[in-house]
């Protein structure tokens, strides 16, 4: 069994057959792995599960480099049975002279797509080199080397020779969130989308960047299918990709399977597979919500949306899958409750108290919520406020204090004013830059993101939240039975399923994806 990335590179070099062909950065790692020795037999072994569909390089990497480490680049590999589906809908929409694989990994889709087509060529995109090693032995054992091209190198600067067919592309971009992502590489979306008439967030996952790549490389009448987490569906960063699929990169299919699918081993995520064909714009859009990897069944089977009806949707979510008519007795949250995230502080370091906050009179430090932890260790009542830190919250006029804590007062934002609190966003959209402006205490109090269900607290002490939970306020006046029995139930009833799974594995719930909620209405609550 290969126990390192050394033997894994080694075993690999092997199986290639030496290392001309390879790129600077693979001559690097396997002049680095000459040493590892191989064992008796395992140069023969790989190449026979090869032979037979096996991925045994892949698995070995998975299994030697640790989800974390493979986290940071995306490195997810994609089950088989997802990938059979996604070559099914392929084969049924052309016979493609190029197959183009933007994450190669170590080459399941670009292996999967030459059985399938046997005549394309292959063009496999990796940046990470020891995976691209893993890919050309795997493509050396088929015998397809010379049919295929190994790019090693960022899929956002690679540029493709015209094809006298159709070019598809496939894969599984990687999963890297906007903090992993250079700032040269934020511009290059932003600007890119400009130049389409799309505005486009700098939060934006590399995925994202990986349809835009895709928009930017394919001719009208090119094809595709990605596999990804589904968070592009709803997220206000995602509106600038829901915008591309309608308008340049010609959605046709949408299939969204639920976390227990596990499209990604080890990760519990709501994973998306998108097919498109560039340039289209008249069709409908097929779309489904997916249970079992076996209904997949070649990507046909869904319900057809115009669309129109996308383009006008702030949400893709629930037009995948609509909410069920509320049963007799029932009503969704929504009609009894308005739901708003706690307030941004723009620097908790600041804002929150501490040592630097001693001298501020007792009227300015808000008992609050300031962690997720507050309410899963308070359970489903907050009684008492002890634990809870406190929040600075100065009025936008200051005049009303006494001559000594008016002194206290100006000291403090002196000194904040030196750690640069004045100058970050949420502080220069304020009506004061020292005005955190807490909102009112809500009754219900409620976390929004985590690996397990929401926890629903009833809020008897009175504190303010900040922005890592939500606030349940009452339309009307309720009877605080009603509030009990409410969280109760809540914590009771509502699960992850309720809401979207991240890559990752955190479920979360935005405001209005809680006031969709389907309760028990007021008179059966308070029977």
């Amino acid at each position: 069994m290969v126990r390192t990335e050394q033997e894994l590179a080694a075993l690999c070099v092997a199986l290639i057959g030496g290392t001309a062909s390879l790129s600077s950065a693979e001559r690097t790692l396997a002049k680095a792995s000459a040493a590892a020795a191989l064992a008796e037999g395992q140069l023969a072994d790989a190449q026979q599960q090869i032979s037979n569909g096996g991925d045994p390089l892949g698995d070995a990497f998975t299994r030697i480099r640790t989800p974390d480490a493979r986290r940071v680049a995306g490195a997810v590999y994609t089950p088989q049975a997802i990938i059979r589906s996604m070559m099914t809908w392929l084969a049924a929409q052309a016979v493609p002279a190029r197959i183009v694989d933007p994450g190669a990994g170590s080459g399941r889709f670009i292996l999967s797509a030459g059985e399938a087509f046997p005549s394309a060529q292959l063009v496999a995109v990796e940046t990470d080199p020891l995976a691209a090693l893993m890919l050309r032995a795997n493509l050396a054992v088929r015998g397809w080397s010379d049919r295929a091209t190994v790019l090693v190198k960022d899929y956002r600067a690679v540029k493709l020779p015209r094809c006298a067919g159709v070019t598809a592309f496939i894969g599984n971009p990687p999963y890297v969130r906007h903090h992993g992502i250079g700032e040269e590489w934020k511009a290059w979306y932003a600007s890119t989308f400009a130049k389409l008439g799309i505005k486009a967030s700098a939060l934006a996952g590399l995925h994202l960047h990986f349809f835009l790549q895709t928009r930017q490389l394919a001719m009208p009448g090119d094809i595709g299918a990605f596999v990804t987490s589904a968070e592009w569906m709803d997220v206000n960063y995602g509106s600038a990709l829901r915008r591309l699929l309608i308008s340049e990169l010609g959605g046709l299919a949408l299939h969204v399977l639920e976390p227990k699918v596990e499209a990604f081993p080890g990760t519990a995520t709501t994973a998306a597979i998108t097919c498109f064909r560039m340039g289209e714009t008249e069709q409908p859009v097929r779309v489904r919500a997916v249970g079992e990897v076996a209904e997949l069944n070649g990507l046909t089977k869904g319900i057809d949306v115009p669309r129109g009806q996308l383009l006008s949707a702030p949400r893709w979510s629930v037009i995948v899958r609509p909410s069920a008519p509320s049963a007799e007795g029932e009503v969704e949250l929504g009609e009894l409750f308005r739901v708003h995230r706690g307030q941004v502080t723009g620097a908790n370091g600041i804002w929150i108290a501490g040592d630097h906050t001693a001298g501020l009179p007792d009227s300015v430090k808000m008992p609050a919520v300031t962690k997720a932890k507050d309410l899963l260790q308070a359970g489903a009542h907050l009684g008492s406020a002890d634990a809870l830190r406190r929040v600075i919250d100065l009025p936008a006029d200051l005049d009303g204090f006494s001559v000594a804590d008016r002194k206290r007062i100006t000291a403090f934002l002196e000194w904040a004013r030196r750690q640069g609190a004045h100058s970050g966003y949420i502080a220069q959209h304020r009506k004061a830059w020292w005005s955190v402006g807490l909102k009112a205490p809500a009754p219900i109090l409620c976390t929004y993101m985590a690996r397990r269900a929401p926890q629903f607290t009833l809020n008897a002490c009175d504190a303010r939240h900040i922005n890592v939970v939500h606030g349940l306020y009452p339309r009307a006046p309720l009877p605080e039975a009603a509030m009990g029995r409410l969280v109760a139930w809540l914590n009771k009833n509502v699960s992850t399923g309720h809401g979207r799974t991240y890559a990752g594995g955190l479920t979360k719930f935005e405001p209005k994806e809680v006031e969709r909620l389907r309760i028990p209405s007021l008179e059966t609550l308070l029977a």
